[in-house]
């Protein structure tokens, strides 16, 4: 009877695990499924700007904005660090650090104590940083060479995206950069999280202190626009209000300066995202890095072999079946495969590609027969316990030795059920915006299925609509019982999909299949408005807005008629200036869950 009963909880304790597993591997792909297809539309955002060069009534004007920064104050080359003291001061009411230049370990010591404990640095030092950066950055190659032979191990550190306590508890377990002690970190230290300006000023530091020791390369978000989307820019502005303009306009600089590849004892080749079937480490390393500041300049200016070149090794991912194919997922960059690596490998002489770009459960992952590693940094990246962070130790053999943590916010840990629970919500809620946004699409869908008109049909239908409209190739059949009501008989009720949802503060001259669209499209017209209100006020003309979004509209084939977005516009134009506050314009079109709104 006891051991009967051993073997029942074993199988119940199996099942359940199992269950678990599933829940969670199923909320990590809804989210990497999102974010790539945001990704994507970040990227078709480019043709946007090519096609309203070519279609604007003042296309000088437009350009004008793509070929220089959207800031008023432009940040000159030549301002030196007395000036900045000149210019700006630190008032005696100021306790952060207070920096000299050149910087000793001391002061980047002071910078670490001072974020610990959620202190800013003033905007004076920050610049002052910024320029010394930059003045670093501009003498150094696009692919850096390293050598095992002056320190006994080398560490490779992938995405942060501004999760400070991750870059935090690396230095802690790993110890931090000097001489003896030499790291790379490989790109993607800014957006999602909300401390990447504190990251930068910290890799920034070392790296005038150590400028042979720590060695930083370009990743896909050190980028002026995808900054826009993804939290930056809002948080340099936030975080510094007198000099925010200032500071990006010097970073999107320091960015466009970040080397683009490291390469250890001839054999390691270290970049953010991958390589082509053209990919030319010659041609790389001769390219004026500079020149492609973001990837608004890489569709805008006209297309050539040193954008693709650089595209790829920003955004491509590795895949197992051979050959090189269009990302499609992402956008950008390419698929490439076993073949691919060993022809790289093969012309250079090369042992080990190592890149991060994508998020990885375990932190890490080994592709290629071992000849790829993907190295992520940055920990409960989705959601807290989503996923552990890792960096990897490289010893004089190159032999690889994984670190893997996991930074926690709770003072008491959560057990299994309650992470999976947390991951799983968070996951099912964005796509439920996700569906949302696209209900006309969705509804018209299901229609075609439900021949009869009885607002009912199949499992495989539902699931093959859903697939058919969103595109996120997600396992629609064993989400359904999350995203809708089933009848007695084992049809879907699809309008079920969006019963709990609804858009946040209706307008009521917003138009049903208008309001839809501004939800759908609200992130990709926040970008442009921000691109186009170059005095960052807040605020653009009722022209400008009509002329963008008629060319939005129809770049995109979107059938939503002109005199609907007139009469919106104009009664939202509350005091009759000629003038909108789009940010507070396109917040009222974004998804509200109904159960949540009633908590709160």
């Amino acid at each position: 009877t006891v051991i009967r009963a051993a073997i029942l909880i074993q199988k119940w304790y199996r099942f359940t695990m199992a269950r678990l597993e599933m829940r969670r591997r199923y909320s990590l792909t809804i989210f990497q499924s999102i974010e790539y297809a945001d990704e994507q539309d970040q990227l078709q955002l480019s043709n946007f700007f090519t096609f309203m060069l070519d279609h604007c009534t003042h296309p000088d004007s437009v350009s004008q904005i793509f070929t220089s920064p959207s800031a008023p104050q432009v940040v000159d080359e030549d301002l030196c660090l007395k000036e900045f003291e000149k210019k700006i001061d630190v008032p005696d009411s100021y306790y952060g650090p207070r920096l000299s230049f050149p910087l000793t370990a001391e002061d980047a010591n002071a910078l670490l104590h001072a974020f610990r404990n959620e202190q800013l640095l003033h905007a004076r030092y920050v610049l002052q940083l910024l320029s010394e950066t930059r003045r670093v950055l501009k003498e150094m190659p696009n692919i850096t060479h390293l050598s095992t032979s002056y320190s006994k191990e080398i560490t490779v550190c992938g995405d942060l995206h501004g999760n400070l306590d991750d870059l935090l508890l690396i230095f802690y377990k790993n110890g931090l950069p000097s001489e003896q002690n030499r790291y790379v970190f490989n790109g993607d230290f800014v957006d999602r999280g909300k401390n990447s300006m504190e990251i930068l000023i910290i890799l920034f530091a070392f790296l005038l202190i150590y400028p042979n020791d720590l060695h930083l390369n370009r990743g896909n978000h050190e980028d002026y626009i995808m900054n826009l989307r993804y939290g930056f820019t809002k948080e340099v502005s936030k975080k510094y209000k007198d000099h925010w303009k200032q500071i990006l306009c010097l970073l999107r600089d320091v960015f466009s300066w970040l080397p683009l590849a490291t390469i250890i004892d001839s054999k390691v080749l270290i970049l953010h995202g991958g390589i082509s079937d053209t990919t030319d480490l010659d041609f790389l390393n001769t390219l004026e890095r500079n020149k492609v500041r973001d990837h608004i300049h890489v569709k805008v200016i006209l297309f050539s072999f040193k954008n693709f070149a650089i595209l790829d090794i920003l955004w491509s991912d590795p895949r197992s079946q051979n050959g090189c194919t269009p990302n499609k997922c992402r956008g950008g960059g390419c698929y490439f495969g076993p073949d691919v690596t060993a022809k790289l490998f093969e012309r250079y002489n090369l042992k080990m590609l190592i890149r991060s770009h994508e998020f990885k459960p375990e932190g890490y992952e080994i592709s290629h027969d071992g000849k790829v590693i993907t190295i992520f940094s940055a920990s409960n990246y989705y959601e807290e316990g989503s996923n552990r962070g890792a960096y990897i130790k490289l010893n004089p053999e190159l032999t690889p030795r994984f670190v893997q943590y996991q930074v926690s916010k709770f003072t008491r840990r959560q057990n299994l059920r309650e992470r999976v629970g947390t991951i799983e919500s968070s996951a099912l809620k964005s796509l439920r915006e996700k569906i949302y946004a696209h209900k006309s699409e969705l509804t018209s869908a299901f229609a075609q299925y439900d021949v009869n008109g009885t607002g009912r049909i199949s499992v495989n239908d539902w699931a093959a609509a859903m697939e058919s409209v969103l595109q996120l190739e997600l396992p629609w059949r064993m989400l359904r019982s999350q995203l809708a009501q089933m009848n007695p008989d084992g049809e879907v009720d699809f309008m079920s999909c969006f019963y709990d949802l609804k858009m946040g503060q209706p307008i009521k001259e917003a138009q049903p299949a208008l309001a839809e669209t501004l939800c759908r499209y609200r992130k990709d017209l926040e970008i442009i408005f921000n691109i186009i209100d170059k005095d960052h006020s807040g605020l653009i003309s009722l022209e400008e807005f009509s002329q963008t979004w008629r060319l939005f509209t129809s770049h995109l084939g979107i059938d939503v008629q002109d005199d609907s977005i007139d009469k919106l516009v104009l009664s939202i134009d509350y005091n009759k200036d000629g003038h909108i506050d789009f940010s507070e314009f396109l917040e009222a079109f974004h998804v509200v869950h109904r159960l949540e709104k009633k908590a709160t």
